[in-house]
């Protein structure tokens, strides 16, 4: 039996309507708490907004959750953001067009600073999608050089690459007290040979993308011991028909098996006590979060993950894991 105190999953994707209905009980079940990413359509941009989607999140689940908003980035006053302080956990930062609902994104970086100053006078931290325009494998690399400048330069902002994929953005958090990072599942177990190395896996299709066996090998490190890498899964569902289909859509859905399959790398790489540390307690030390106390048990039970959950085909789907969440 493993126990784990309150798991977190700092990146998570719910979306909206009957989609939101379908995927938010599975991350509402084995997580007492998840941030949630604002890249809706409309992009969530304001109290009014944030509001209304929290009310629409607990109503789609049925365990005791703690849907932690986001704000999408834009330029913000500072009494727009001491409204909404109290209601969210951060404000989420797109690029412009580098992810899934991202058009409405930051296109000059320069921009950002006014509302970088006022986030950090008032404590709000900024979530990144730390990707910049160049060829797809050095998005991330051409982006870090902005992070950098924002570390220096905002010192007493807390700034949070997300879904780092990078031996380079994990070596970044030990230059910088302010900066942390958010590693998924995905990108813990696959590397782009995975995705496209013989037929092209289109449910593996995410992004940032799966990188080199030397950057997930660094990824699995900074899981196991790095004190600022906490778990985010960025799971995104999107309908089947929309993955298996031209124009392939980016993300992958992995609510339903993020703890066991974790447990089973953590216990494949010798880590299965530092699982706690990675899933709640070093996210709670860089948020400064005190979450809803649960216990969230797993034991070692095969079980095979399904092939579809509604319209949506889950990671890992018809494998087989050796953990299992139980009630």
């Amino acid at each position: 039996m493993l126990i784990l105190r309150s798991p977190l999953d700092m990146h998570v994707h719910l979306r909206q309507g009957d989609m939101l209905s379908l995927v938010a009980p599975h991350t509402a079940k084995d997580f007492a708490a998840a941030v949630v990413m604002p890249n809706l359509t409309p992009p969530v941009t304001s109290l009014e907004q944030i509001l209304a989607y929290r009310t629409s999140i607990i109503d789609a689940v049925r365990h005791p959750f703690t849907p932690l908003m986001t704000l999408f980035f834009r330029a913000y006053s500072k009494p727009e953001l001491e409204a909404a302080k109290p209601h969210i956990i951060g404000v989420k930062l797109y690029p412009a067009g580098m992810t899934t609902n991202s058009e409405a994104g930051l296109a000059d970086m320069a921009e950002a600073r006014a509302t970088l100053s006022v986030m950090e006078e008032l404590d709000i931290p900024l979530l990144i999608h730390g990707e910049g325009c160049g060829f797809v494998m050095d998005r991330e690399a051409v982006f870090l050089p902005v992070v950098e400048d924002w570390a220096r330069s905002f010192t007493g902002l807390r700034i949070i690459l997300e879904h780092v994929t990078t031996r380079a953005a994990v070596e970044l958090l030990d230059r910088f007290d302010n900066l942390f990072a958010t590693i998924t599942l995905h990108h813990l177990l696959i590397t782009l040979d995975d995705v496209l190395g013989g037929l092209m896996r289109p449910h593996l299709f995410c992004k940032p993308v799966a990188k080199r066996p030397e950057d997930r090998d660094a990824l699995r490190a900074a899981a196991l011991d790095h004190p600022k890498a906490f778990f985010g899964s960025d799971t995104a569902p999107h309908p089947r028909e929309a993955k298996e289909a031209p124009g392939c859509a980016a993300g992958i859905f992995s609510a339903p098996v993020a703890l066991p399959a974790l447990a089973g790398l953590f216990e494949e790489l010798n880590g299965l006590d530092r699982l706690q540390a990675f899933v709640s307690d070093r996210a709670c030390a860089a948020y400064g979060l005190v979450p809803l106390a649960r216990e969230v048990r797993l034991e070692r039970r095969a079980w095979t993950v399904p092939e579809r959950i509604g319209s949506v085909v889950p990671y890992l789907a018809g494998q087989i894991l050796n953990w299992q969440v139980v009630d």
